[in-house]
């Protein structure tokens, strides 16, 4: 299947793919002439990228999924790690919009008043609402 082909079962575009291979996500077999040229498994390791950028994993942790032939090599204890990730974002995000629909309806004559409001503030300025990356940045010193 040549890129063009590629791009248009994949529904990515050619630049993607051709940075994909430079990051060793995907490889190319060969030319036809000016065009790269990938084998069919190329749509599943594809797919397999897809997955894995939606569960947010980063392009160094998918290529890693991959064996130097493109096959797949998962570590389950990765996956596990982020769906315990995903769990704990899921969490934060339900206590924020939980926060958030209490002040919308919040009876109090101003949300500085609202007890409710204010245990949401204060786990934002803690940080307990940062995702988990921003905290990782903020724990981090400049140099």
């Amino acid at each position: 299947m040549d890129i063009a082909e590629v791009a248009r079962r994949s529904g990515l575009p050619a630049s993607t793919l051709r940075y994909y291979e430079e990051k060793g996500l995907i490889a190319s077999v060969g030319r036809q002439g000016l065009r790269r040229t990938f084998a069919p498994r190329v749509l599943d390791q594809l797919a397999l990228v897809a997955l894995g950028r939606a569960a947010g994993f980063s392009l160094e942790e998918i290529a890693a999924m991959f064996t130097p032939e493109g096959n797949p090599r998962i570590d389950r204890a990765m996956l596990a790690a982020k769906a315990d990730e995903l769990d704990a974002t899921v969490r934060r995000l339900k206590a924020m919009s939980d926060g958030l629909r209490h002040a919308a309806v919040c009876p109090a004559k101003s949300h500085a008043e609202c007890p409710s409001f204010q245990r949401l503030l204060k786990a934002a300025a803690s940080g307990a609402l940062a995702p988990r990356e921003a905290k990782r940045r903020v724990g981090r010193k400049r140099r």
